[in-house]
């Protein structure tokens, strides 16, 4: 199977990336509070793993530290994004799925307008390493595989969410696969999968691929794939506004692209 997106020679991203921050405004020219205060950042699985590669290139070049906080995008847990928002977690960036985001802005707890999209991510499949792959390459294998296996686990999030209320629908099996489907609260569907507590495995690609343990499968068939478009905006009640905008130009920018496309999400690059 051919990658999800090309990917370019990550050697350059630190020269590059310096120049996309220059290129944005420096912290110490453009904002009279010292480098050293926190920027705090709040981010869905979704986009979990290409935040973390690019982050430490932000903070060297920018000298502020940012410190996270991860969440599901949507649900009640209680390390979710709107749990951690409405406990008042300090936060002046939060990354989600755009639906999610939309829905804080509603809420009062995101800056109306504030809101960039970053990514888009596809759904992806994975078995334990060393299992056999099953067959998800066209609508009808995928039933088959789905009605085959003993145990599902898909994720609390995006993914979950079109998986329980939608896919499964759509696909005419929700009777005999929903009741061996198990929902995952506050872990990577992957880690469940890795230790052998589910069978199989449904959650965002980005989220599968930097699990250890795991064997990807692949994507859903184009017809029923339902791709996430992950965002960024500024918490209204963030302390740190100019540095929060500074942070989501740089991984909207060009410099970023890279990265973000190796952990399998596409960029939505800012032109």
């Amino acid at each position: 199977m051919k990658p999800l997106f090309s990917l370019t020679r990550r050697a350059a991203l630190p020269l590059v990336a310096a120049l996309a921050l220059a290129g944005c405004g420096s912290f110490s020219s453009s904002n009279n509070k010292p480098a050293t205060d926190d920027i705090h950042v709040m981010t869905s699985g979704g986009f979990t793993a290409a935040y973390n590669d690019l982050r430490p290139e932000f903070e060297r070049s920018s000298g502020r530290t940012v410190k996270t906080a991860y969440g599901a995008s949507m649900g009640n847990a209680q390390d979710s994004i709107p749990s951690r928002l409405a406990r008042n977690e300090p936060a002046d960036v939060v990354i989600l799925a755009r639906p999610a985001l939309d829905d804080l802005v509603a809420k009062g707890k995101v800056v109306p307008g504030s809101q960039v999209d970053l990514v888009r991510s596809a759904i992806g499949f994975a078995v334990r390493k060393g299992a056999p792959k099953p067959d998800i390459s066209t609508v009808d294998a995928l039933k088959r595989t789905l009605i085959a296996a003993p145990s599902i686990a898909y994720s609390a999030s995006a993914s979950g969410t079109y998986y329980e209320t939608e896919l499964l629908k759509k696909l005419g099996i929700e009777d005999q696969v929903k009741p061996k489907s198990k929902r995952i609260l506050s872990e990577r569907v992957g880690t469940v999968v890795a230790r052998g507590d589910a069978a199989l495995g449904l959650q965002q690609v980005s989220e599968l691929l930097p699990i250890a343990g795991i064997d990807y499968i692949g994507p859903l068939p184009a017809e029923v794939q339902q791709n996430t478009v992950f965002s960024a905006g500024i918490a209204t009640a963030s302390k740190q506004p100019d540095a929060a905008r500074q942070l989501i130009r740089y991984l909207n920018s060009p410099a970023a692209a890279p990265t973000i496309a190796k952990t399998g999400l596409e960029p939505l690059t800012a032109r």
